[in-house]
């Protein structure tokens, strides 16, 4: 018996799957996971003598990097972080840390604290919907430090929440 070289069935199930999957990996990326940070990641949290000196630095460069953004947002998290651990003291390190973010911190590598992490890889860059920002002010509701005046600490947050109208009075 003489076979075809037309697609059959088995051809257009195969297509039905692969777009089901794609379908439901784009629906996957859009939920946003609960905040976690590892504080510094892999650099030390401070020094030998004060081993947390910069660590609020990199929880709050965390938040901003857990909810991601467009470049001009990521730049702006990395320079806040220069900024803040120059701040405590340290500006050599804090030269060496904004090397670190810029080299390593990109959307693009499957990492655990890649620019966006809190959302499903890949997520690349962008601005984020209305729909993202209500996550965002969702999942910040059941984390202590940002809520109220704490909000205000973190321009990454701070900045998208307002933007949507999402912050309460003492917030803004």
């Amino acid at each position: 018996m003489k076979r075809h070289n037309r697609p059959g069935w088995r051809h257009l199930a195969q297509w039905v799957f692969v777009l089901c999957g794609l379908a439901a990996s784009v629906a996957w990326a859009d939920t946003l996971k609960p905040f976690a940070t590892d504080g510094c990641s892999s650099f030390p949290d401070g020094t030998p003598w004060q081993q947390t000196l910069w660590l609020d630095c990199c929880v709050k460069h965390d938040i901003a990097y857990w909810i991601g953004g467009t470049k001009e947002d990521r730049v702006a998290a990395d320079e806040t972080l220069e900024q803040c651990v120059a701040a405590v003291g340290e500006p050599a390190i804090a030269k060496l840390m904004l090397a670190g973010v810029r080299a390593g911190g990109t959307p693009y590598f499957p990492t655990t604290y890649r620019w966006g992490y809190g959302w499903s890889y890949p997520r690349g860059y962008g601005a984020l919907s209305r729909d993202d920002a209500e996550q965002v002010n969702a999942r910040r509701l059941v984390v202590p430090m940002l809520n109220g005046a704490g909000v205000k600490a973190i321009p990454a947050l701070h900045k998208l929440l307002g933007s949507y109208d999402l912050l309460a009075p003492a917030e803004r």
